[in-house]
């Protein structure tokens, strides 16, 4: 399983979060990029598979920053921000693996579409909790494709990413916590039982979806439902205290 600090307070001092996005910023410049004129060799299927995922990566999150600023923190705002471009610089680096690879990008994917409009259709707690179900999801395939692409351009390109994606989880289990902490118990209780049942249905989805994907890391469909499930159990009541 991935090591993912979830944390269990309920502050909305979001000061930590601007400073870490931004260290981040200054790490990823002095680093550079990977050296993509080594190629990638990817196997069609996985090629399929990332061209969707960085479809997934490629939105430019004006709506979440509407949102985040309507909830009057600044801190909160700049760091969502800073999440935003980070997301955005998944999708270059997903792009440039694939040109690496010699293949293209995609323009759009149903999947893809279907998150969108379930993010923007309530609130910014309805958009954050759509959205936690793709990072999570993002956490164990990254995971496998780290491990089990076979291709040394395609495992820095997704360890990279992978880290960031650690670091994601608890920065908006905060700010669930946040928007939870008036909730009554029942409340709390009818909200993680109906994140479940969302969570259930994305990650079959997704399992279906990238299955021949999965399939070329050594992963199987059970398998990968399974990580994603224990990866929720632990994220789940952290982001919605029950009590």
């Amino acid at each position: 399983m991935n090591k993912v600090q979830v944390g269990v307070g309920h502050s909305g001092d979001f000061t930590r979060w601007t400073s870490e996005f931004e260290a981040k910023v200054t790490a990823r410049a002095a680093a550079g990029d990977p050296d993509w004129s080594r190629g990638a060799r990817l196997d069609p299927a996985v090629v399929r598979s990332v061209q969707r995922f960085q479809v997934g990566e490629s939105g430019d999150g004006a709506n979440l920053i509407g949102k985040a600023d309507r909830a009057g923190d600044p801190e909160y705002s700049a760091a969502v921000r800073l999440f935003i471009a980070e997301e955005r610089n998944h999708a270059r680096l997903l792009g440039l693996l694939l040109q690496a690879a010699g293949q293209p990008t995609i323009s759009g994917h149903w999947t893809d579409a279907v998150f969108v409009r379930l993010r923007r259709a309530l609130g910014l707690r309805i958009e954050l909790m759509v959205l936690m179900l793709a990072e999570v999801v993002a956490l164990r395939y990254y995971r496998a494709l780290r491990d089990g692409a076979g291709d040394p351009l395609t495992t820095q390109v997704a360890g990279l990413i992978l880290a960031d994606e650690q670091r994601h989880v608890p920065f908006h289990c905060q700010r669930l916590r946040v928007a939870f902490a008036a909730n009554s118990r029942p409340a709390r209780y009818f909200a993680l039982v109906a994140w479940w049942v969302l969570m259930v249905g994305v990650t079959v989805v997704v399992a279906a979806d990238h299955g021949p994907a999965l399939r070329q890391f050594g992963v199987g469909r059970l398998d990968f439902a399974r990580g994603v499930f224990a990866l929720f159990a632990v994220i789940a009541p952290s982001a919605i205290p029950p009590r």
